[in-house]
């Protein structure tokens, strides 16, 4: 018995087969060149074909020849004429680039696929107040593209993410939740409002930190990121005197008289306008917040949620 035999997996002459195809199969642009030097009977033309130098074209067939054991190609002054063992070869080459054809024009459609819807969940502040914008702008630019816009508090934001119900979501609280990544897109302020008639409508004076939290105030729910920002820069919040899913339920409470509340900068920069309802200024205390994008850990956004969020940032600008 041979040295090779007694290897028991060894190939005639004493090599053995290393485990994996990368090292034994010649790459795609390797078996393009042979599949170009056949049809056109030139190494240069093929080198021309495929936009690359002869000597480069020259160095990859011997680096394939070596690869596989074997020559190719015979090069002579008129051309280049495949082997009997190069012919061979090409008709594999042929079936794999084949192959990779079909496996690209499949990558494709599930890139069209993908690319063609966008599902964006929203805290209410952005989703009523920043993302038409930036959806109007995506629509400009990528008019094949079907968004779905879920709006809901910033806990609610998480859990679509996290159960794939999502592609891009975007919050407003003190911290990113569990389990996402993000980046900051854009700044905003609280700002306590009421309606003119009420006694903090006619302050001269700021309205202490201490005493905006005792206050029972017009809020939004457990769970939203004005919610969570208010309280945290607060250390507490008293009882609420009428607790909304909604900016806009909170603004209208405002207007209507039913007490004071606390808004995004913008979102009621309308009614500050027409005196429907009045800044009150509170010391000792910071209100601003960071606005961000976030997806799940680890999975960057690409695609129609990748341009979606470079708008942001475009116009952030």
């Amino acid at each position: 018995m041979s040295s090779a035999e007694e290897q028991g997996d060894g190939e005639p002459g004493g090599r053995t087969r290393d485990g994996s195809l990368a090292h034994r199969v010649p790459d795609l642009g390797a078996l393009e060149l042979l599949l170009a030097v056949a049809r056109l009977g030139s190494l240069g033309g093929a080198a021309r074909h495929l936009g690359i130098s002869q000597p480069a074209a020259s160095s990859r067939v011997r680096s394939m020849e070596r690869q596989l054991g074997v020559a190719l190609v015979d090069r002579s002054p008129r051309g280049s004429r495949l082997t009997d063992a190069g012919a061979l070869v090409t008709d594999w080459a042929r079936r794999i680039v084949e192959a990779a054809e079909a496996f690209d024009a499949g990558a494709q459609a599930l890139r069209d696929r993908r690319d063609s819807r966008l599902r964006v969940a929203a805290s209410m502040t952005i989703a009523e107040y920043l993302l038409p914008g930036w959806l109007l702008a995506l629509r400009a630019q990528r008019p094949d593209t079907a968004v779905s816009l879920l709006a809901g508090n910033s806990s609610a934001v998480a859990r679509r993410l996290l159960s794939d119900e999502a592609d891009l979501g975007f919050v407003e609280g003190v911290s990113v939740p569990a389990g996402l990544d993000s980046t900051v897109i854009a700044h905003d302020r609280l700002i306590v409002v009421t309606a003119p008639g009420h006694a903090w409508g006619r302050r001269r004076r700021p309205l202490a930190a201490r005493e905006l939290a005792r206050t029972p105030l017009i809020l939004r729910e457990k769970g939203s990121g004005t919610r969570q920002v208010l309280d945290a820069a607060l250390g507490g919040l008293a009882r609420p005197l009428i607790e909304l899913s909604s900016t806009t339920a909170v603004k209208a409470a405002a207007v209507s008289g039913a007490g004071p509340a606390v808004l995004s900068e913008l979102a009621v920069g309308e009614e500050l306008s027409t005196r429907r309802l009045v800044r009150v200024p509170v010391a000792d205390v910071s209100l601003a917040r960071d606005l961000r994008a976030v997806w799940p850990t680890g999975h960057r956004p690409t695609g129609p949620a990748r341009h979606l969020l470079s708008l942001t940032r475009s116009q952030r600008a």
